[in-house]
């Protein structure tokens, strides 16, 4: 079975969409309604921004989402999912590559994300860091014994987690990981808190954006971040979106469970390939793959 996963933040990269923009009629239509619809030239920051100008949420989000959707949509009659899944904003992405949600409204979604994640970051101050080579149990006892605000936020593969909050919490966390035996626990050089309790005021505000949008029911399966299994009804897809930004990503469990359902081969569709690494390391027995442009669409 085929199974297509859509990356989140940290797969940007200058220059990207270029190509899409340059060999697909349909592509090239799609990045033109963006920009009207952002009301600013994204593709002019996608295409020559620096490594600075994309670093910033309110772009960042609204880029991957389009590189990877304009993508999918590419692929024409070649795109046939059996299920998807999206890492944190690529949950948005898969929604609307499997037709739950109209490439407007995602697009719009996206960018109210962005603009309410930004907006709780510069609350207070807060961070994620990333920690390896311990297992999950051992980094959850930790935070929860740690002063403050730290959770697990993102169960990346077997052996990497990422954890999120305050800033002192999130040092003295790292610490005690150290200490613990972890090989790394390096703080990431990330906005803010996502995936945390830190991100209350944005979950509220993307959730009133997200209750007046219309979902349809999608293509086939997704298997969202927040309960790692397969979700086909609207209602349940909107309810699980809504508690998405203060909620831990299970990717390394929606991967897992998507093999135990069948998925045999995973196809990446948008930037980068940090995804195949980690499907790999979660089972080193499914085949990985980029999705590939297809061109005179």
């Amino acid at each position: 079975m085929n199974a297509y996963i859509f990356p989140g933040q940290g797969a940007q990269f200058t220059g990207m969409g270029q190509d899409l923009y340059d060999t697909s009629s349909l592509a090239k239509d799609l990045f033109e309604k963006a920009n009207n619809i952002l009301g600013f030239s994204i593709t002019d920051i996608m295409f020559n921004g620096s490594a600075e100008d994309l670093k910033e949420t309110k772009v960042t989000q609204p880029a991957i989402f389009l590189h990877s959707v304009i993508l999918a949509k590419t692929l024409g009659e070649n795109f046939k999912p059996d299920m998807v899944a999206g890492h944190s904003l690529g949950e948005l992405s898969a929604l609307v590559a499997a037709g739950a949600l109209t490439f407007e409204d995602g697009l719009k979604l996206v960018s109210q994300r962005a603009l309410a994640m930004q907006k709780a970051c510069e609350k207070e101050p807060s961070t994620m860091a990333a920690v390896l080579g311990l297992d999950d149990d051992i980094v959850e006892k930790i935070c929860a014994t740690t002063e403050g605000v730290v959770v697990a936020a993102n169960y990346n593969c077997p052996g990497q987690l990422v954890i999120s909050g305050e800033v002192k919490a999130i040092n003295n966390a790292c610490e005690a990981l150290k200490e613990e035996g972890a090989r790394r626990a390096l703080v990431l050089p990330v906005g803010g808190a996502f995936h945390s309790p830190l991100m209350e005021p944005a979950r509220e505000e993307l959730a009133a954006a997200i209750k007046n949008t219309t979902f349809n029911k999608p293509s086939c399966p997704i298997y969202q971040n927040v309960i790692a299994s397969a979700v086909t009804d609207e209602n349940e897809i909107k309810a699980n979106l809504m508690s998405q930004l203060t909620a831990p990503v299970r990717w390394t469990q929606s991967i897992q469970q998507m093999i135990a359902d069948g998925a045999t081969h995973f196809t990446e569709v948008g930037p980068g390939n940090v995804l195949q690494g980690l499907v790999r390391k979660i089972n080193r027995e499914v085949e990985t793959a980029s999705a590939k442009i297809a061109n005179n669409s």
